[in-house]
């Protein structure tokens, strides 16, 4: 198992010392990395070329960057069912695995079989018009649906297995996979759920009644979200990555998706560490 993908940030630090390392363990150790399409005018020419319908050689996609760029890869790992590694050049890399300077180390694990794959949990998010489905994508963190550019609170009315929890008044909610629940949904006050949980947070932005708290759910139920009042359109975020318009009526349906995507777990550290060394839990 020597075929790597690699997937990068383009604007990450060094990137120059990672081409040089790279390149060395291709001489040296006989193993191949391959660049997608997107990326050829970016990565070197010793890179071999890949793309999604030529791609079933490859064994794992490594990813240099931060979070968002493993969220922007995700669809690679998910279209050539391959596990992602991920090279943290970011500001806090929770999704990382490694970094630039354990790079040799982990491509040897990674050869010897010394490794182990953590399954994450996807969000399968559809949105409804006119009693038709126009739009449906996965997501690895969260869904996002906000008020827009408009600076004016929107009502949203959500059910879970078609029963009404509630109608809110704010700027939006949040959706929220437990790899999720560390990113936006922490920010926004919402609970840090373990990764190997099977569940979805819903955390309201901004709600104009102050007993309207983030809930729980669990991954088998189906939520439902209506757009019932908004003064111009509202927005459907996935990932940071893709905005989608949603207008009065609009209904987004949300459900945890049949795949996984695959993590490469290389070390001890459990979740918790992790939380203690980059969020600083406990600290005093």
């Amino acid at each position: 198992m020597k075929n790597f993908g690699i997937f990068f940030n383009p604007q990450v630090a060094n990137e120059e010392k990672i081409f040089n390392l790279l390149k060395k363990l291709h001489e040296n150790e006989g193993i191949y990395f391959y660049r997608f399409l997107e990326q050829k005018d970016f990565v070197p020419d010793f890179f071999c070329n890949t793309d999604l319908n030529d791609s079933r050689k490859l064994d794992y996609i490594f990813v240099f960057g931060g979070d968002g760029t493993i969220l922007r890869a995700v669809h690679f790992a998910l279209e050539i069912d391959v596990p992602i590694l991920g090279i943290n050049f970011g500001k806090l890399g929770f999704l990382s695995e490694s970094n630039l300077h354990e790079l040799e180390r982990s491509i040897k694990d990674l050869c010897e079989g010394k490794f182990k794959l953590q399954p994450r949990m996807l969000l399968n998010v559809q949105i409804k018009r006119d009693a038709k489905i126009i739009y449906s994508d996965l997501v690895l963190n969260d869904a996002v649906i906000y008020r827009g550019e408009v600076s004016r609170l929107i009502n949203i009315k959500y059910s879970c297995n078609n029963r009404f929890v509630m109608e809110t008044r704010c700027d939006g909610v949040i959706i929220a996979t437990p790899t999720g629940s560390t990113a936006y949904n922490l920010s926004a006050g919402g609970p840090i759920i373990s990764p190997l949980m099977e569940a979805m947070v819903v955390t309201p932005l901004n709600p104009h009644v102050l007993t309207v708290r983030p809930i729980v759910f669990s991954a088998k139920d189906i939520l439902r979200f209506t757009i019932t009042q908004t003064e111009n359109e509202s927005v459907l975020n996935l990932d940071g990555r893709k905005s989608h318009d949603l207008k009065k009526g609009d209904v987004v349906i949300i459900k945890s998706a049949l795949r996984k995507v695959n993590f490469i777990k290389l070390n001890n550290n459990t979740f918790f560490s992790i939380l203690r060394k980059k969020f600083h839990l406990g600290r005093k």
